[in-house]
């Protein structure tokens, strides 16, 4: 049903003419914000908007949908997230690492794509990190948008968006591995960054 509904968006946004682009971009920020999978939007700026317009489309509005969400959780339910999370030495701990080395690790989880991307702007929102270190992390979203629109461009048609293509495994299997290096290196980083904050609560 979500699939079939993004198909016919992706069908309307493209008889929008010159006014498609801002559609697009408007819908892939409210898509981001109420945790419906953009992957078939990403997809599909491929083939409507072609690789380099698609690109920025998919980069601009993902970010600004991630920013939102980052201020929402920040200010709008902050102090219901931080009730759950009262008491929790662990939770401060990261919340002060990421505080001080907020940059890297939201870049480093913006280049793994098997971090959830929407619940992650919610997240960040109640740590320590800066509004400025999380809009330029943003960059690391780059390299996947990219691939997942290139990809996309050589569906040929909107109702092919998300089909398996064989051509395209081997762009897939980039990604794939991309995302479980960058995956890796985030956990061992904040792993680390937590273990000296919780350290440092301790002496």
């Amino acid at each position: 049903m979500l699939s079939e509904l993004l198909h016919d968006v992706l069908k309307w946004t493209e008889s929008l003419g010159y006014l498609s682009g801002f559609a697009f971009i408007a819908l892939y920020i409210i898509s981001t914000i109420a945790f419906v999978p953009a992957t078939i939007l990403t997809l599909g700026a491929g083939l409507v908007f072609g690789v380099s317009l698609g690109s920025l489309y998919v980069f601009v509005g993902a970010t600004l949908g991630a920013i939102a969400s980052f201020l929402i959780g920040r200010y709008l339910v902050r102090d219901w997230i931080g009730k759950k999370i009262a008491g929790n030495e662990k939770f401060v701990a990261i919340d002060q690492a990421v505080a001080h080395s907020g940059l890297k690790i939201v870049l480093l989880t913006r280049l793994s794509p098997l971090f959830p991307f929407n619940l992650l702007n919610y997240a960040f929102g109640i740590t320590g990190v800066s509004l400025k270190d999380y809009a330029i992390a943003s960059v690391g979203m780059l390299p996947a948008t990219v691939m997942y629109v290139y990809i996309g461009s050589l569906a040929g048609d909107v109702a092919r968006i998300g089909t398996e293509n064989q051509s395209t495994d081997t762009i897939k299997w980039v990604i794939r591995i991309i995302g479980f290096i960058a995956t890796v290196a985030v956990t061992i980083y904040a792993t680390q960054l937590a273990r000296n904050a919780i350290a440092e609560l301790n002496d």
